[in-house]
């Protein structure tokens, strides 16, 4: 079987055995990588020779691994007779490869992840070679994304996108540089795909809903702010805590920063809806939506984009989307800003960039609130200047200044009833009015 060497520098190479003649092992070199790698990879090149001896089919597990190799690693397997030769670095090889390999993602990455993959091939040529790419021509297929006039959001992230697939390439050590590494990418916030839903837009929507399980997912996303679709469909009613009012969102968005579920109030504009479609539960599903759980939320938006044209109502640019950066605008005008998160399942950050929304009444409502503070603050007309001290009040300061136990300086104050801007009777305090400056 195969054996494991461990080299200098942290090298690893696996030497293959049972293909070794005399004085002429064959070996293939990992380079520097962890131990269990290096392990797992002999394991793997283990099962490729008992494959390729003996004529056994790959398993699935296999073909995933050498489908992520690199085409040096690649090459040097195919040297020893175990793989056959493939392209060499080619970009649509390269990224299918990568694509497939990925399985550890959602479905709706691995869509978008496509469709930037798609654009890359489209422009390049399928039979571009990764290191043909130059940061000119990288610079060239973002502005041909701006020329499309897509949003800038889009642009940034495809280009996010493409920028990743090449930095990939870069570890595998199929480039020597990434060619997208200096163009601008990340997340921003698209302020004109942002708009409130109003509470008589959300009435009229869910009025025109044809059933009940469609006027809950409007309100869980309006009035619960859940993710639509991902959130609502993985809804139990065993997750509702009926006399608590509170319900239990699994949350697969924030899964892997180890935030799996949050807790969400079941607030009173919610509640009526969850409660017709528990009646109408007779089958004792363990889901509260039963007809709607597709995982592409694609159908879903389509249907309620149909359902907002019926009812008449004005296009939303993100209509679930929408609903849910509503609830947060809304809860954030009278709760602290961490708690609202708790509940919406995002951070302070992401919120006010992709979800709080200013209105005009917002607006217009700070400024009343700073014309009515001006007024009741604002000095009368005239100056203000200290009273100067009367003579009588002068001397007695001065007594009081001298060097005196503390309790003899109270006793005095007590006695003549000087101290009234404190106001100190016996062991109670009553703070009144200062009176040091006067209008003349």
């Amino acid at each position: 079987m195969p054996s494991l060497i461990k080299e200098p520098n942290g090298r690893k190479t696996i030497q293959v055995n049972e293909l070794s003649e005399p004085f002429n092992r064959p070996k293939v070199r990992l380079g520097k990588c962890s131990l269990r790698i290096a392990e797992k990879a002999k394991g793997f090149v283990e099962e490729l020779v008992t494959c390729s001896q003996k004529g056994l089919q790959r398993s699935p597990e296999l073909k995933l691994w050498l489908d992520s190799l690199s085409d040096e690693l690649h090459d040097r397997l195919a040297m020893l007779g175990l793989l056959e030769q493939r392209a060499k670095s080619a970009l649509a090889g390269f990224l299918n490869r990568y694509l497939g390999s990925r399985s550890d993602v959602k479905p709706e990455t691995l869509r978008a992840w496509r469709q930037v993959a798609d654009r890359l091939t489209a422009t390049f040529g399928s039979d571009c070679s990764l290191g043909d790419v130059s940061a000119e021509m990288a610079a060239e297929w973002r502005q041909s994304l701006v020329n499309e006039e897509l949003a800038d959001a889009t642009v940034r992230k495809y280009t996010g996108y493409a920028k990743h697939f090449f930095a990939v390439a870069v570890r595998r050590k199929l480039l020597s540089e990434n060619p997208f590494a200096e163009l601008i990418s990340g997340s921003v916030g698209n302020d004109e795909r942002q708009t409130e839903v109003t509470r008589e837009e959300t009435k009229r929507l869910i009025d025109a809903c044809p059933d009940a399980e469609l006027r809950l997912i409007v309100a869980l996303s309006r009035y619960g702010g859940l993710r639509c679709p991902s959130e609502h469909r993985l809804l139990r009613w065993s997750d509702i805590d009926w006399a608590n009012d509170l319900m239990t969102v699994r949350s697969p968005k924030t899964q892997k920063q180890g935030k799996q579920s949050r807790l969400v109030p079941v607030f009173d504009e919610l509640r009526p809806h969850l409660l017709d479609a528990a009646e109408l539960n007779d089958t004792g599903s363990e889901f509260v939506l039963r007809k709607y759980r597709s995982e592409n939320g694609a159908y879903l938006r389509k249907r309620l984009e149909k359902i907002r044209e019926r009812a008449g109502l004005r296009a939303w640019p993100r209509i679930t989307h929408n609903l849910r950066a509503s609830r947060q605008t809304e809860l954030a005008r009278e709760n602290p800003m961490h708690i609202v998160c708790a509940i919406m399942g995002n951070t302070p950050k992401v919120a006010h960039r992709h979800y709080i929304q200013v209105s005009q009444a917002d607006i217009l409502k700070a400024a009343g609130k700073a014309v009515q503070n001006a007024v009741q603050y604002a000095p009368e007309p005239g100056r203000l200047v200290p009273q100067p001290a009367s003579a009588e009040t002068r001397a007695e300061q001065a007594q009081l200044s001298t060097a005196q136990p503390v309790t003899a300086r109270c006793e005095s104050l007590r006695q003549s009833g000087q101290n009234r801007s404190a106001g100190v009777d016996g062991n109670r305090t009553h703070q009144t009015p200062f009176q040091g400056f006067h209008r003349v």
